[in-house]
């Protein structure tokens, strides 16, 4: 039976802090560049033996995220305690290839170093990363593991937390974290009057908000609720869109071009996906993200 590990920020306490926002605006994430369908190649289980697999140091996979890594993606800033939703499916996909949890090691990668040419130190990296045409470029991905949309956040008493379009949040100051479709989505498809405020992490930009230096700020939807119904109270969520043309942005584990792993990968996502685990799993980590409104 595959172990799904529980999460450190219980469901009761989503829920009192999803009651506190109530009758908030909820927001969502939106893609950097246009997603493509990249489901890649897969490999059959009796091609992917532990032993066989080119992995970056023999017998144990190594595995990229960004230091601080955020709820609900990682719990505790702590990638290896198992618990948050790429955490999770992190571990369940290793346990797929055969790995036992203490084969997974984990390595800080900074996200903006991720989409240079060239090799890696990690067998993938996994940080709630956009699949994008520009990104494929560079890096390839695997199949999406999770569909996403964007989100904007603002402070309860801010004029911007009245917006209830895109074209209202035009005027306002927006900010994001540098290097992230949620930056792309501000200059590409909000197109603000102002130019965007860039951060370099997700950290510098809720203090920025809460200073007053930007009226709203953008991230990944399930990001943005953690946001406003646990860290920031007095924000709330206005609302979420996708990337023009309708189509949803999709995160895909992280590897160096020409990774002859990925298939493999791939392979143990599909199981994971078939067998009904990679549902649980958001079901676990990611079900109090709902009712969003849709920005026009």
């Amino acid at each position: 039976m595959r172990l799904i590990r529980r999460h450190g920020l219980s469901r009761s306490l989503a829920s009192l802090a999803l009651a506190g926002v109530a009758g908030a605006a909820l927001v969502g994430c939106a893609a950097e560049e246009e997603p493509t369908d990249n489901t890649g190649e897969v490999a059959a289980a009796d091609e992917c033996a532990v032993e066989d697999l080119p992995l970056k140091n023999a017998g144990v996979l190594t595995i990229g995220t960004d230091s601080p890594a955020y709820d609900p993606w990682f719990s505790d800033n702590d990638p290896s305690n198992g618990q948050g939703y790429e955490s999770a499916v992190a571990y369940a996909v290793a346990e797929e290839l055969g790995f036992s949890a203490d084969q997974v090691e984990w390595i800080k990668v900074g996200f903006n170093s991720l989409f240079k040419p060239g090799g890696t130190d990690f067998d993938f990296d996994i940080n709630q990363i956009s699949i994008t045409d520009k990104r494929e470029q560079v890096v390839d991905f695997s199949e999406g593991y999770y569909s996403a949309a964007q989100a904007v956040i603002a402070l309860k008493d801010s004029p911007a937390a009245q917006a209830t379009s895109l074209e209202d949040l035009a005027g306002f100051k927006l900010g994001a974290q540098t290097g992230t479709t949620s930056l792309t989505a501000i200059r590409d498809v909000i197109q603000p009057d102002a130019d965007p405020l860039v951060f370099d992490d997700t950290n510098v930009a809720k203090q920025a908000m809460e200073n007053g230096q930007v009226d709203a700020i953008l991230a990944d939807l399930p990001t943005a609720f953690y946001i406003s119904a646990v860290e920031i109270p007095k924000s709330t969520l206005i609302g979420q869109f996708q990337v023009e043309g309708g189509e949803t942005e999709e995160f895909g584990m992280l590897f160096e071009q020409g990774s002859e792993l990925l298939p493999c990968v791939n392979g143990a996502l599909e199981t994971l996906r078939e067998d009904g685990t990679l549902d649980q799993i958001e079901q676990e980590w990611l079900s109090d993200v709902v009712s969003v409104p849709e920005l026009q």
